[in-house]
């Protein structure tokens, strides 16, 4: 297809969604209607009848759909409660296609009028051009999207460019149970002939400009437990003769980090890659307002000056915060005592190549060699009760030279490449088990306010983005195909 015609194509695809746009968002507010809340059981029945309308909207595409049933978990109060079903969608087998397949999820975190929301979180409000919504940016709007720019195709009678599999979740927000199990019995199946992985369940980090994001942190938990003995001490009778668990701790907690927001746990940082020329050019062209950002923090000043500095700290650098400590008195007053046992907990958010058995070996080192330096006779344990590996992706991979030039056609710029601070099991997982080249593609801005009051997406974001996965799988396509004829010419010569 020549670069004109193709240019052609894009209007008449971009212009019904602009036409259809009211549709769009009128599909959204059905699926915001629904209090699909995986969080608290009572809500599950929702979550089920959420996951039979996204399979029936693409069904209506002209999908194969199977809702797989993932059996049930049980509860800490022992009950048995049934999983929502996963959604595997199927269109297409061109084998002169690429195969790509979308992720998404729609379920929600709990929401509640009265806990700040300004409207219904259950009622999509427009309100100054933004959708405000449960699930709207989180993850309701980017599944519609990508489903709204697959009907665009089927509704002008075009050809399908890629073949589509789709895999909808209910679950995500409590952990994707089940999710892994499938994925690792599908393996072999439903991803066999899959060539491309899309999830669009993340923000931009800028509230204009459009991203792309390759990588995102992991996590490891930790925690740390000093007992003395059975009972609570009076610190009176007590106090200034014995080990105290709680001053035990605090100088634990204390040694693990310096001044600086440095990591003081030996080897900790032997694992983490070296920054090339390659990506710290990637940083230079990054929208980041280090003013705004710290404004939206509401603190006064941050460890690092510099654009660069603070982002290569949230991204790239393992970090290490304290989170709390259990046992402790913290009610409004004073409570004179010596807790029998304290528990802190801080958590490590690690890079790649970092190792997470050897992450927990050299913390529970780090903390048995500062114990074993104060002599105290109290009871020292150290337990790491759940770790997230870390997910990075190639930027000079097929798919993201797609969605860029597919951004810059929509959005009239190129995207800022970024990676994510907090953790994104389901990336990690989709990648490792399938094997398949993979890519965050979000259309939320930052100020989109996932999990928060007024969580929403705008107008704006949610229509361009539509054209934006429309614009994308014909750029696969043509990339897709031309590595093929590439690779073909290059077999005939040998």
């Amino acid at each position: 297809m020549s670069s004109s015609s193709s240019l052609v194509l894009e209007m008449e695809i971009f212009r019904y969604i602009d036409i259809h746009q009211s549709d769009f968002i009128e599909d959204l507010k059905e699926w915001v209607a629904v209090e699909s809340d995986s969080v608290q059981p009572v809500l599950r029945k929702e979550v089920i009848r959420m996951m039979a309308l996204a399979a029936d909207r693409i069904s209506a595409l002209g999908a194969t759909v199977n809702l797989v049933n993932l059996g049930s978990h049980q509860l800490p109060d022992g009950q048995d409660l049934p999983l929502p079903p996963v959604v595997l969608g199927e269109l297409g087998k061109d084998p002169q296609n690429p195969t790509v397949c979308f992720y998404g999820h729609v379920d929600v975190q709990p929401a509640k009028k009265e806990d700040g929301w300004k409207t219904d979180p259950y009622t999509l409000t427009e309100i100054n051009g933004n959708l405000y919504g449960r699930g709207a940016t989180d993850n309701k709007g980017p599944v519609l999207a990508w489903i709204n720019a697959v009907e665009t195709f089927r509704a002008l009678k075009l050809a399908m460019p890629v073949n589509f599999k789709f895999v909808i979740e209910g679950m995500e927000e409590a952990g994707s149970l089940g999710l892994e199990k499938l994925l690792e019995d599908e393996k072999q199946g439903f991803f066999s002939d899959v060539d491309y992985i899309v999830i669009s369940d993340n923000l931009w980090l800028s509230n204009k400009k459009p991203a792309l994001t390759y990588g995102c942190r992991g996590n490891a938990c930790f925690f740390v437990e000093v007992e003395c003995g059975s009972k609570d001490l009076h610190s009176g009778t007590f106090g200034g003769i014995i080990h105290e668990p709680l001053m035990d701790l605090i100088a634990l907690l204390g040694s693990l980090v310096d001044a600086t927001g440095r990591i003081q746990i030996p080897g900790i940082y032997d694992s983490v890659a070296a920054l090339t020329e390659e990506e710290r050019k990637l940083y230079e062209s990054i929208e980041f307002v280090v003013e705004e950002h710290k404004n939206n923090s509401g603190v006064k000043k941050f460890l690092y000056g510099t654009k660069e500095e603070i982002l290569l700290h949230l991204w790239r650098y393992p970090s290490l915060s304290i989170h709390g400590i259990e046992g402790a008195f913290h009610e409004p007053g004073i409570k004179t005592v010596i807790p029998a046992k304290v528990i802190g907990k801080f958590s490590i958010r690690q890079v790649p190549h970092m190792d997470l058995s050897v992450v927990k070996q050299q913390v529970v080192e780090h903390l048995e060699g500062v114990f074993s330096k104060r002599n105290s006779p109290n009871k020292l344990k150290v337990s790491m009760p759940m770790g997230a590996k870390p997910w990075l992706a190639d930027v000079n991979d097929p798919l993201y030279k797609a969605a860029r030039r597919a951004i810059k056609s929509v959005f009239g710029e190129d995207p800022d490449f970024i990676r994510d601070g907090s953790t994104i099991p389901v990336a990690r997982m989709f990648q490792t088990i399938t094997q398949k080249s993979m890519m965050m593609f979000p259309i939320g801005a930052a100020d989109d306010g996932e999990h928060s009051q007024n969580e929403k997406i705008s107008r704006h974001n949610y229509i361009e983005g539509t054209k934006a996965f429309a614009a994308f799988f014909l750029e696969i396509s043509k990339l897709h195909q031309h590595l093929h004829e590439t690779s073909d010419t290059e077999t005939n010569n040998c």
